[in-house]
């Protein structure tokens, strides 16, 4: 495999950048990523990797970014945690130009893989709405009813993979994530998810002596969280498989906010007042990633320890927050 030529696309994203470090250290001799964002704002940039600006929501970009390539990870995508998603909701339905661009061009050339992150926002909200949620099992995305903007986009687009596999012979894997965190990606600005905002704002409190922390909803709302390495290990195994529907890679291990805000507030060694936003956006009321088919297929699920994952998550933020300082 490591004589495929891999481009990544979003590759100056969170997901990407770790997922070009991943494979230049595995040992694959042509990577390419591409991004739209300037070099300076890229979350990592291998200078090992042919490292391409391109805006991959155009027809043109795409052919660019694919000619040449054998396999291509589709990771490109306007989007970000909670506090974006329900605030551009057009926005993120946009990102549907990437996918169907992406997809032309690489039947185009002939790929020999089509990777596309998916998300496990496709899911029906009707089955979101508990805390005490049963596991999202890959059939629960239909009926149809995902999270309004990005979740639809994601349904389209798993569609799109779908019909360019039958109608063209693309060869697409779909992955639908759950909740990726880890070092080297956002924690301000707006665009972070529910781990990178909770360590900033754990830290921000320990730095300023102020013991007190905001949390969007009421707290109970649940969750799982996947650490990056797993997302890595099961992206690229579902990649060279034979397996084409898409399927969950996700943590099933399912926290409440309030108990990940103890997972931090243990790491910092603090503990602080909370108060809630009830109006904030928080999203469905619980969601879990149901693993049996993972297990089934692959003999594998993300096992990384939400506590292990969200220690090195903080270390690594309260780091760049330090360092500014």
């Amino acid at each position: 495999m490591k004589d495929k030529k891999v481009v990544v696309c979003g590759g100056g994203g969170f997901i990407g950048g770790h997922l070009v470090h991943d494979l230049l250290r595995q040992g694959y001799k042509t990577v390419r990523s591409v991004d739209c964002k300037p070099f300076e704002e890229w979350y990592q940039r291998a200078p090992e990797a042919e490292n391409l600006i391109l805006d991959l929501r155009d027809r043109e970009a795409c052919h660019q970014a694919v000619k040449g390539m054998d396999v291509v990870f589709n990771l490109a995508a306007d989007m970000g945690g909670m506090g974006f998603i329900e605030t551009h909701k057009a926005e993120c339905m946009l990102s549907v130009l990437i996918n169907t661009h992406l997809c032309m061009a690489a039947r185009d050339a002939h790929v020999q893989r089509y990777f596309y992150a998916s998300s496990a926002c496709v899911y029906n909200a009707e089955k979101q709405k508990d805390p005490n949620v049963t596991a999202l099992k890959e059939e629960d995305a239909y009926p149809a009813m995902p999270e309004d903007g990005y979740g639809w986009e994601k349904l389209f687009s798993e569609r799109m993979c779908r019909h360019f596999r039958e109608d063209y012979s693309l060869p697409t894997r779909v992955a639908r994530y759950h909740n990726v965190y880890g070092p080297f990606g956002t924690y301000e600005g707006g665009r972070e998810k529910a781990p990178a905002a909770i360590c900033r704002k754990v830290i921000e409190a320990k730095l300023s002596g102020k013991p007190e922390i905001e949390i969007w909803g009421n707290g109970q709302q649940t969750r799982s969280f996947m650490y990056i390495t797993d997302c890595l290990k099961g992206t690229q195994t579902l990649t060279w498989s034979n397996y084409v529907e898409p399927i969950n890679i996700g943590s099933s291990e399912l926290v409440s906010i309030n108990q990940l805000v103890d997972i931090v507030e243990a790491i910092a060694g603090i503990k602080l007042k909370r108060s809630y936003n009830l109006s904030a956006p928080k999203g469905v009321n619980g969601r879990n990633s149901d693993n049996t088919l993972i297990k089934k297929v692959f003999g594998w699920e993300p096992d990384t320890k939400l506590k292990d994952g969200m220690e090195k998550t903080y270390r690594w933020i309260y780091d760049q927050i330090v360092s500014r300082r």
